[in-house]
C-alpha cells in the first residue's frame, strides 16, 4: 500500500507499519510501500516507536511523506563488564 493510501485510511493517527519498499537518497530513507499493522493510540506511540521490530516503524499520518533520517555515525552502546 502506498503511504498516501495509509494517510487517507487512517487520518491524523499513529500507525504501526511494516516497511515493504523504500529508496535511499543521501541521509534519508523514503518509504514508498507499507503494510499497515495497526493504529496506535497517541499515549502509547512513544513506547510503540521504541519497541517496533526491525523492518517496522510507528509513523504519524499527518506527515506528507514517510521519511526516515539516517544517521551516518550512530552512537554506539558500550556495555561495561561487571
Amino acid at each position: 500500500m502506498k503511504w498516501q493510501e495509509v494517510r487517507e485510511l487512517f487520518p491524523d493517527q499513529f500507525v504501526l507499519l511494516s516497511i515493504l519498499e523504500y529508496k535511499i537518497q543521501e541521509d534519508k530513507k523514503t518509504v514508498t510501500e507499507v503494510a499497515p499493522i495497526k493504529t496506535i493510540p497517541t499515549e502509547d506511540a512513544n513506547k510503540a516507536f521504541f519497541s517496533a521490530e526491525p523492518g517496522s516503524i510507528v509513523y504519524h499520518t499527518s506527515n506528507e511523506d514517510c521519511v526516515i533520517h539516517l544517521r551516518k555515525d550512530p552512537l554506539l552502546r558500550v556495555r561495561r563488564g561487571s
